[in-house]
């Protein structure tokens, strides 16, 4: 369980009190809107550790996370657009998320992802060649790879199509069950909320409101 209680944060010079409790279960993806500025991006940055709070606490299973450096969160981050060595191959850009393995070892942990997200074929192929749905798969694999408990998404699915995004979504919602992430999404659009969230929450006047129906 990952748990925010009564985290409060104010950035220097701002009038803006942030106080937000929050929790979040293995194996199920929580929502978070809300309009733009409202902080949305303040909750991530404070969950990955590139902000400290005020007071309160972050804990994950009942270990505090607060003193712990971004590096050294078990958390991984897929953005909207998410970055790729556009002159390296599928399978380089995802061996640099690997630590120094025995290359028999690496091959297989690679292989093993493409696999999970569709992208089988895919590893020697450039990364320049990929479409955005196919970026954002292979930004998936490399989260498999990270393997930690803890998915935080920005935006991850605005920049695709109808039908690619709809997969995506779907993708998302079943690896979160398979391998009980804690999954954390924030989206503009009630439709992605709808179709995967668990939970949802609304950022207003710096806290969080549980919502019951998407907005």
């Amino acid at each position: 369980m990952l748990e925010l209680d009564q985290v409060a944060f104010r950035y220097p010079g701002s009038a803006r009190d942030y106080r937000l409790t929050l929790s979040a279960a293995p194996g199920e993806i929580t929502a978070i809107s809300g309009p733009s500025g409202s902080g949305k991006s303040t909750l991530f940055d404070l969950i990955a550790g590139f902000l400290t709070p005020r007071s309160g606490t972050i804990t994950l299973n009942g270990q505090t996370l607060v003193p712990l450096t971004p590096e050294a969160r078990p958390i991984s981050i897929l953005l909207q657009a998410e970055p790729l060595f556009e002159h390296l191959s599928v399978a380089a850009n995802l061996a640099l998320a690997l630590p120094r393995i025995a290359r028999a070892e690496q091959q297989r942990r690679l292989a093993a992802a493409l696999a999970e997200v569709g992208l089988a074929k895919y590893q020697s192929r450039s990364a320049s060649t990929l479409s955005g749905g196919e970026k954002q798969r292979a930004a998936l694999a490399r989260t498999l790879l990270l393997d930690r408990p803890v998915l935080l998404l920005d935006e991850p699915f605005s920049a695709l199509d109808d039908t690619t995004r709809h997969a995506m979504r779907q993708l998302v919602a079943d690896l979160t069950r398979r391998k009980g992430w804690i999954t954390i999404l924030i989206s503009h659009h009630a439709d992605d909320v709808r179709a995967i969230a668990r939970h949802h929450y609304r950022l207003e006047n710096g806290q969080l409101v549980a919502a019951t129906t998407p907005d």
